[in-house]
């Protein structure tokens, strides 16, 4: 028997996302166009995640970067320190570099959007699986300079970006990308008062004074 006649193991795909339906498309998907890929489990939250990759033990976790009771850096920093042959490849609606680099940086094999198509996912879990870093177009730019940084050299560090929290962030990102209060509070869980709070306090921080000064200062900064 020659070697491309020895059919292939399915890929074991774990799915991390905290929207049900989100994951439901994605086993359908996956379960319909190919033999390639076998999903064998899914998970809603951080905790779950970790439970179910324990004991599924997948070869591909496709990981989700934001959850309600954290994110996909979590999973990782929870999950690779006992299980390093398990591969996680980040699969968000986010673009942003922040959130690129510290999945990466946190030990994800490749970061993909979920506007992919079902056919390039299907690619990107087989070429994660087999060792290779997989990316998004946009997204490559974003690891090669955060990687060409020097061995052993500190990050570069913006003063005035390093005074905003996680959740500030989080919420100029969003509002730079022009994103509505109710759909910035819709998106990270948060009520839209806490949403003007948090809005409130980088304008003070950043001394600007709207949002479209901050949109500006926010993409000085590669944050969207």
């Amino acid at each position: 028997m020659t070697e491309t006649q020895i059919a292939r193991s399915p890929v074991r795909v774990f799915l991390v996302d905290d929207h049900a339906l989100f994951r439901a498309g994605v086993r359908t998907e996956l379960d319909s166009i190919t033999d390639e890929v076998l999903v064998v489990g899914e998970a809603g939250s951080v905790a779950e995640a970790v439970t179910g990759i324990v004991h599924h033990k997948p070869d591909v976790v496709l990981l989700d970067v934001h959850m309600p009771d954290g994110g996909g850096a979590e999973v990782l920093r929870r999950v690779r320190p006992e299980h390093p042959d398990v591969v996680f490849l980040a699969l968000s609606v986010s673009d942003a570099a922040e959130d690129v680099i510290t999945v990466i940086r946190s030990g994800a094999r490749g970061y993909v959007t979920k506007t992919i198509s079902s056919q390039e996912l299907v690619r990107a879990v087989r070429r994660v699986a087999d060792g290779d870093a997989v990316f998004s177009p946009r997204l490559a730019g974003f690891v090669l300079d955060a990687f060409s940084e020097r061995p052993g050299a500190a990050p570069i560090s913006d003063p005035e970006l390093d005074l905003l929290t996680p959740r500030e962030r989080d919420v100029l990102r969003l509002l730079a990308r022009g994103y509505a209060y109710k759909e910035i509070a819709s998106e990270l869980f948060i009520s839209v008062k806490t949403v003007e709070t948090h809005v409130s306090s980088v304008l003070r921080k950043t001394q600007l004074s709207n949002r479209y000064e901050l949109s500006r200062w926010a993409s000085d900064r590669r944050l969207v």
